[in-house]
């Protein structure tokens, strides 16, 4: 299956639009499966994949359909449709007509005009207007896990031959990179699961041991009340400390297990606000300041919120600082990317030796950062010494 030679003048194949990579060469569809690869999230994987078939073959509208076991679509994505468009057109469209055969059919459809085609059943009045179409299975395997659909050749009559071939080239990578984005998904749930576990360790662990250490001190001031009333007002004392750090223990875990609203907030709004929170909560002085972050897959800001609030608990919990400082700043992708954004949460604090901190098994979180750093494509620099603070900076790239 050739891909770098253009068919000759006068073919069918020839009048492909401005989006047909002989036009352009292989690097057309080269680019448009590094946009896919680039990706790791099922619903940013499903978009790309669109966006790329529509650049790729020429066409005023794109839309793949993901089914679901009820006769619905558990995920229909769009391109070439305004969001005031896609909200008129109203509920997801069901599994019928030609998106019914495009589910069961292994060979690609292409339609002069889908509207004269027996299988078509009509839509919504808000919808486009459509006439050419070309529908792709995205298999793996034998299993059919969603439909490309391209409608209306820009400055064209119909779809040619070539753009079905192109179609189907990018299917097939689209495939491969459909897959991978939900072996990812699992991947991370099966990190959550492991995660959560290891927090509920560690509430036992410290939590416990404050309250059983607080029981015992509160004894031991109840039978120092009468005979040593000034022993008994440092026990009680005590008592007071062990269960303001018992409180921030449960609220630290809380956190880790709460998920950070990004989705409704986003990324810039949920860190101000858990920064608010630790200023008000802590005697150091925490500050927040940013730029305009453009917003970024949900994966890499949930890993900049999370190597976030590590930080902040390594600042405020273990260095003794009075002052601690998050920015978040916007930095440049790599080539064909958005921009990114790259984190830098400083103290004041003792510091510690990194190097000698990982020899002894006391990790502080730098492991679980980067992970979360590496997971999402970024990086992650920890600089500190004894006495001197420490400065974590992440950057992760754009999407």
């Amino acid at each position: 299956m050739s891909t770098n030679a253009c068919p000759p003048d006068g073919s069918d194949a020839a009048k492909a639009g401005p989006g047909d990579p002989c036009l352009g060469g292989i690097e057309a569809i080269s680019a448009a499966v590094l946009a896919m690869s680039r990706h790791l999230e099922v619903r940013e994987v499903l978009q790309r994949i669109v966006t790329s078939a529509r650049t790729l073959v020429g066409a005023e509208y794109a839309a793949l359909g993901v089914p679901d076991d009820h006769g619905g679509f558990a995920q229909f994505v769009v391109d070439g449709v305004s969001e005031a468009q896609w909200r008129a057109i109203g509920p997801l469209p069901r599994q019928h007509g030609i998106l019914f055969a495009m589910l069961h059919e292994q060979d690609p459809t292409r339609l002069d005009d889908v509207r004269a085609d027996e299988r078509f059943g009509g839509w919504p009045s808000a919808h486009p207007d459509m006439h050419a179409f070309l529908g792709v299975p995205i298999q793996d395997g034998d299993e059919i896990l969603g439909a490309l659909f391209l409608a209306n050749p820009v400055g064209r009559d119909r779809f040619s031959a070539h753009d079905e071939e192109l179609l189907r080239i990018l299917a097939a990578h689209a495939a491969l990179a459909l897959v991978n984005a939900r072996l990812y998904e699992r991947s991370r749930e099966l990190t959550l699961i492991g995660e959560r576990a290891r927090i509920a360790h560690e509430l036992h662990d410290a939590v416990s041991q404050k309250l059983f250490s607080l029981r015992l001190t509160a004894q031991a001031a109840a039978a120092l009340v009468d005979r040593d009333p000034a022993r008994a007002r440092a026990e009680l004392a005590e008592v007071s400390r062990l269960a303001a750090e018992a409180a921030e223990e449960l609220r630290s875990v809380v956190v880790e297990l709460r998920p950070a609203a990004l989705d409704e907030d986003g990324l810039l709004p949920t860190l101000a606000s858990q920064v608010e929170v630790l200023n008000r909560a802590h005697v150091a002085r925490v500050v927040f300041t940013h730029d305009r972050v453009a917003a970024l897959p949900a994966a890499q800001e949930e890993a900049v919120l999370r190597v976030a609030q590590e930080a902040l608990h390594n600042a405020l919990r273990h260095s003794g600082a009075t002052s601690v400082s998050v920015e978040l700043r916007s930095a440049p992708g790599p080539k064909g990317a958005g921009r990114g954004a790259r984190l830098r949460v400083t103290d004041d604090g003792k510091g510690f030796d990194p190097e000698g901190t990982r020899r002894a098994g006391r990790h502080l979180g730098l492991v679980s950062m980067r992970d979360r750093a590496t997971s999402v494509g970024g990086s992650l620099d920890i600089e500190s010494s004894p006495g001197a603070g420490t400065v974590v900076e992440l950057e992760v790239p754009g999407g």
